[in-house]
């Protein structure tokens, strides 16, 4: 997995982006130049005149960088299918300031799948961040709540932010531990 790190760019056009870790929206302006520090999950996060920036990947190209499609569901797949592709998708997103996935982190408490009457999809995500006042986290959401949506049959994704029980290092997986050196 090519992470991008270091890589120079430059901003080709006018773009929104939200500062790292505060939460604000920010628009970037053309011309502006700084490094990739993470390409993770179809985002980037951005190092830009000493401060950190985080582009959605649907803006990949204002940054010189492609797209990420958006995930296919064949017609004949099961149920079991349709949530292996939530998960998946929930992998792809990433804390902005950490390059571990947001289900290594242990963050995703549930998600339950409901099948309507004209066979689309609901969604119930139940997530925690790693520190309740992390500004980042209406940003996490909406994050999870855009890739889930994306996927063929799913009409709605509700994502809720939830503190109990407090997440701790105990809820990772033993690759994201190993990674961070928190064994």
């Amino acid at each position: 997995m090519r992470t991008h790190q270091n890589q120079p760019f430059v901003v080709q056009r006018e773009v929104k982006s939200v500062m790292v870790p505060a939460g604000i929206e920010v628009t970037l302006k053309p011309g502006q130049a700084g490094y990739i520090t993470q390409a993770l999950g179809g985002s980037f996060t951005l190092y830009i005149d000493g401060n950190l920036f985080r582009l959605a990947g649907e803006h990949a190209e204002a940054i010189g960088q492609e797209v990420v499609k958006a995930p296919e569901l064949s017609p004949d797949a099961t149920l079991d299918d349709l949530k292996r592709l939530i998960w998946e998708q929930m992998a792809t997103c990433y804390d902005p300031e950490i390059p571990i996935n947001i289900v290594d982190l242990g963050l995703v408490y549930a998600c339950d799948v409901t099948t309507n009457d004209d066979g689309t999809h609901d969604v119930d995500v139940k997530m925690t961040l790693t520190a309740p006042g992390c500004g980042m986290g209406e940003v996490l959401v909406q994050d999870v709540r855009e890739k889930v949506e994306i996927i063929p049959t799913i009409r709605a994704a509700l994502v809720e932010l939830v503190f109990d029980p407090p997440w701790n290092q105990s809820m990772m997986s033993e690759a994201a531990r190993l990674q961070t050196g928190m064994f």
